[in-house]
């Protein structure tokens, strides 16, 4: 058994370095030794952090049988709940996935752009004119209440504010490095981690609640996903269990509300630091109109540039840098035969950074997108294979809605002008200080 070369030194370093810098110490790793390359961390063994497109395809389209993705995603166990599909591999993995696909399909997405539009609209009408402030939570805002909403299927009302609070305090990111370390580690009285834990037995709680009294009116029909995932069945005529449907609510969202939030503050950093992209975008969503001068939320969906933006900005800026699949049994790859056990990641940073991919890879230039036909090796945000991920529509559709109303009816200027850094916010890569704006003009449509 051999594995590829990479850093000796003790792996809390390791840790230390992933949870507080890991964009530029995959860069200084993937320069000193390669692709592939190992890094170990303390409790969770051997990583091998892959790039090339070729190696991620083997990974990719691996036996699942062997490539566990379920496994490799145990940290997230307290949050999501052992029944959520990040969490299942297998034949459960597979079941909970033909179940979930039907709600999420891509040509449902245009049941919830009004509504979209109409949450980006108020929360743009709330921010602050002529003085500096984070976008970051204005996109956080605009993400739960489409969660609430489009998901969870709440109107305003007590039940809505009462979840929307205990879902803000769950979602309080702690300090990033206790993403990280195993839970046998941070399970003490008193301690962050049992405070989460209380807020996250209250979420549950409260979603309880919620799908009870749904299932207890059979006759309300509604486009929301939890309305369709109550219709569901799987291939023994069995609907999802009450556990089954609270975990994959929570799933919905953790993956959905907070990665969206951030795609969108990223986004706009990026639109805000190359002006020339700002002024194409405009004139293309000039072009989106209806008879009322506001955007027409139907036609976003088929708008090139808007499209290319979003994928320029995922890959630029992905919000996760890395996927893990944990290997069940000894493999062969890249030339080495890995144990049982090692962890093989794609490193979507790595990957999206590749100049012989991306031709100046550093730089925002949404016309690579145009056009192009996408490859699933090479761009892969949400990452790949049986695993990839199941919200990737009604995110990208978001992304663009949202950005289709904000920059039709805002000019927004960088508050400090150049890059937007980054910052490590627990699993997440988020632009520092939130992508600070300064809104300068607001429209009514």
């Amino acid at each position: 058994m051999s594995l590829p070369p990479g850093p000796t030194y003790p792996s809390v370093v390791s840790l230390v370095h992933f949870a507080q810098r890991p964009l530029p110490w995959f860069d200084e790793l993937a320069a000193k030794y390669g692709d592939p390359f190992t890094v170990k961390f303390p409790g969770m063994g051997d990583y091998v952090i892959a790039s090339a497109p070729e190696l991620i395809k083997q990974i990719f389209n691996g036996d699942p049988d062997v490539l566990h993705a379920g496994k490799a995603n145990a940290l997230l166990r307290p949050i999501v709940g052992q029944h959520s599909v990040l969490l299942l591999d297998g034949a459960p993995h597979l079941r909970q996935r033909r179940l979930l696909s039907p709600p999420l399909r891509g040509d449902r997405m245009a049941a919830y752009a009004s509504l979209i539009a109409e949450i980006t609209g108020a929360t743009l009408d709330r921010m602050p004119v002529g003085k500096p402030f984070a976008l970051h939570e204005h996109m956080q805002a605009i993400t739960l209440e489409v969660i609430l909403r489009a998901v969870f299927g709440l109107a305003e009302g007590a039940r809505m504010s009462e979840l929307r609070e205990l879902l803000v305090a769950m979602l309080e990111p702690p300090p990033a490095i206790m993403a990280f370390v195993p839970v046998q580690y941070l399970d003490f009285p008193l301690s962050p981690y049992r405070v989460f834990l209380r807020r996250r037995a209250a979420v549950d709680r409260a979603l309880r609640d919620v799908v009870r009294a749904r299932q207890a009116e059979p006759e309300r029909i509604g486009t929301d996903i939890l309305s369709l995932l109550l219709g569901v069945r799987d291939e023994h005529d069995q609907p999802m269990t009450e556990d089954e449907l609270c975990d994959e609510l929570v799933t919905m969202l953790v993956a959905g509300h907070e990665t969206t939030a951030t795609a969108l503050s990223w986004a706009f950093a990026c639109i805000l630091e190359y002006p020339e992209v700002g002024a194409r975008l405009a004139a293309e969503l000039d072009g989106a109109r209806g008879p009322t001068g506001a955007i027409d939320p139907a036609s976003v969906a088929g708008l090139e540039y808007l499209d290319a933006v979003v994928k320029e900005t995922l890959r630029l800026r992905p919000i996760i840098p890395d996927v893990v699949r944990q290997l069940q049994r000894p493999m062969a790859f890249a030339g080495y035969d890995l144990p049982a056990g090692v962890n093989l990641t794609p490193c979507i940073h790595l990957a999206h950074r590749r100049p012989e991919t991306y031709p100046e890879p550093t730089r925002f230039r949404p016309e690579r997108f145009l056009g192009a036909k996408i490859d699933p090796y090479t761009w892969l945000p949400f990452g790949g294979g049986i695993r990839r991920c199941l919200g990737m529509a009604f995110a990208l559709y978001e992304m663009k809605i949202v950005l289709a109303v904000m920059v039709s009816r805002a000019r927004l200027d960088l508050a400090v002008p150049g890059r937007v850094r980054e910052i490590r916010r627990t699993i997440t890569i988020a632009p520092r200080g939130g992508t600070r704006v300064v809104l300068r003009q607001r429209s009514t449509s």
